[in-house]
């Protein structure tokens, strides 16, 4: 039976210094003074308009993504999670993380966008090597994001998060793990490790760099783990990886199938409507002047259809590390868990998931080949 998942916010604001070359992300190179109070006023008129999917819940959490949210003054981040506050309310344990570059933050600041609701942050170090932060187009040095991070750590909020990247052009071995060390060193709670991959429409596709071998990458990759798993950081989704009690709370419900809210350029949302028996999506407008320029935020919202929603919980689940409930999917899905039974025999044939009453499990093999996975319930 379908019920009613947590409720989170995802807040999207869209400019950044300048474009970075391996990004697709709806982002905007800054020119001239941003629009702060013009779009923190339409941000709050966009989440009005989406009340009537709040359904009586609280916010489970919030994330505050971009571009480069720290662009904004910690003023404006107040006003929006202020609203946000009066206007849905809180879980007593709600968890707040807002996305910064250690080459935009103003360090003094940062005490200041905790007094303004923040808990988390999500700094965007990418790599300590002077040499690949260059090629990689950021603004920010290797000293910049070191005193970004222990700046964090020293400001007393709850958990932060360093985002990293691996197979960068011409990265080494030795490199790699560097990274992690040097990122292990400044004791984050979470870390976000992810492989950087060539996405359409953008500078790296046009102009491809020179990226490690397969080989190289799945070395890299294979004894990162390892190193990850020693420095006491248990991965539990893909790119994830957090001390014991630190797992971001806003992406596991985002993974678990959970709802969400999405305000700002671009922003998506997915909502569970219980008494329609109905699974929506919506996208807001993506561009900055189409937003700013209208009363009415929402580009398109779309039904996930019955027989659609085995596949798309499924591609969020399978991301997670922990075993699936079957009463889970029921309750996210408002399906029998019965209608996977020939997709998951066919699964654990080939040895990649395992079955008890309660739960489905992934193998090692099947966490390393989810996609053919997928494809046995894809008709």
């Amino acid at each position: 039976m379908l019920t009613l998942p947590p409720l989170s916010l995802y807040i999207h604001i869209p400019w950044c210094v300048q474009k970075c070359p391996y990004c697709d992300f709806n982002s905007h190179g800054q020119h001239g003074e941003l629009p702060q109070q013009q779009y923190v006023d339409a941000l709050l008129a966009d989440l009005s308009l989406d009340l009537h999917y709040v359904q009586g819940r609280k916010l489970h959490s919030i994330f505050i993504g971009g571009g480069t949210p720290s662009l904004f003054e910690a003023s404006q981040i107040k006003r929006i999670l202020e609203a946000a506050k009066s206007q849905i309310g809180f879980e007593d344990d709600i968890e707040i993380t807002m996305e910064a570059n250690p080459g935009t933050l103003e360090h003094d600041d940062f005490a200041a966008y905790q007094a303004a609701g923040v808990t988390r942050l999500s700094i965007g170090v990418q790599s300590f090597s002077k040499d690949k932060l260059n090629l990689l187009g950021r603004i920010h040095d290797e000293n910049e994001a070191v005193t970004a991070a222990n700046t964090a750590s020293n400001a007393g909020y709850q958990s932060f998060n360093l985002d990293l990247m691996h197979g960068l052009p011409n990265q080494s071995f030795d490199e790699a793990m560097a990274d992690i060390d040097t990122a292990a060193n400044l004791m984050p709670p979470h870390l976000s490790w992810y492989q950087l991959t060539i996405e359409p429409n953008t500078l790296f596709h046009s102009k491809p760099p020179q990226l490690p071998d397969d080989e190289n990458l799945w070395h890299i990759y294979e004894q990162g783990q390892k190193k990850l798993a020693q420095l006491g950081y248990e991965q539990y989704e893909i790119s994830a990886y957090a001390k014991p009690g630190f797992q971001c709370r806003h992406n596991l419900n985002y993974w678990q199938f959970g709802d969400y809210l999405g305000i700002g350029c671009g922003a998506h949302g997915k909502i569970t409507q219980v008494q329609q028996d109905t699974i929506i999506r919506t996208v807001k407008i993506k561009h900055p002047k189409g937003y700013l320029a209208t009363d009415n935020f929402t580009f398109e919202t779309s039904v996930v259809e019955h027989e659609d929603r085995a596949l798309e919980y499924l591609m969020n689940r399978l991301r997670l590390m922990t075993p699936i409930p079957k009463a889970e999917f029921e309750q996210r899905t408002g399906l029998s868990h019965t209608v996977l039974n020939d997709g998951m025999k066919k699964s654990i044939e080939r040895g990649l998931l395992t079955d008890s009453s309660t739960h489905w499990q992934l193998t090692t093999k099947g966490h390393m080949f989810v996609n053919d996975l997928l494809s046995q319930f894809i008709d």
